[in-house]
């Protein structure tokens, strides 16, 4: 008798199921998917199809985020039902090939970085700069550029930092296409500004200097 329980009640993994074709949907809108290919009545079948995509969509609510979710769930469904669906989708049916699709590359820079500490986006903005022809523009575009690029230097070099040096930066990295004009002066760096390397959180050293200077004036009251 216990031998016979023991086999009625043998546990089914999901390595021995059939494979889901978009696990995120679930096993049950597979298995509704299933049952919509053996209704046999075409306008039922319809309704159906109708219904199982409002499941899916509650099921997956962000797909309403995407740009015509209604689309991308039809063609789900279709997925789903391994193309073997036979319905009136309001959209084209997508094709099995498309799945197997390669994306189209990212292209990347592969051109050296002169600068590390600057970064590709400064030698970026220095080539733009350098394609500019009014003089005032230009100068007021090397201007902006050089204040942010002493940002970027006291970042990774706590020491102060010359205009000169900033100049001769732009200069070298644009190949000498910039001149900077002479007389230019940039303002002046705050003495209390405080420039963080990325993945440090400034307010955190901020927070324990004031949990410092508390814990004194209360010792000082006491």
């Amino acid at each position: 008798m216990e031998n016979k329980e023991i086999d009625t009640c043998k546990l089914l993994y999901n390595t021995e199921r059939v494979r889901l074709y978009i696990p995120e949907y679930g096993r049950n809108v597979q298995k509704m998917v299933d049952y919509l290919k053996t209704i046999e009545d075409r306008q039922k079948r319809n309704e159906q199809a109708r219904a199982v995509i409002r499941v899916m969509e509650i099921i997956n609510p962000a797909v309403k985020l995407q740009e015509d979710y209604e689309h991308k769930l039809w063609d789900h469904l279709h997925i789903i039902s391994d193309f073997s669906l036979d319905v009136d989708s309001p959209y084209p049916v997508p094709a099995p090939e498309s799945l197997n699709e390669r994306p189209l590359p990212v292209p990347i820079e592969k051109r050296p970085i002169k600068a590390v500490h600057y970064g590709r986006n400064i030698e970026n903005i220095i080539e733009l700069t350098a394609s500019i022809e009014d003089e005032d523009v230009r100068t007021e575009m090397v201007r902006s550029l050089a204040v942010y690029m002493r940002q970027q230097y006291l970042i990774w070099n706590k020491d102060s930092v010359s205009d000169e040096t900033i100049f001769q930066d732009i200069e070298r990295l644009s190949n000498n296409r910039i001149k900077v004009p002479e007389g230019l002066k940039l303002t002046k760096v705050d003495s209390g500004a405080s420039y963080s390397r990325p993945g440090i959180n400034p307010s955190k050293g901020g927070k324990n200097q004031r949990q410092k200077n508390n814990q004194k004036n209360r010792k000082q009251h006491k």
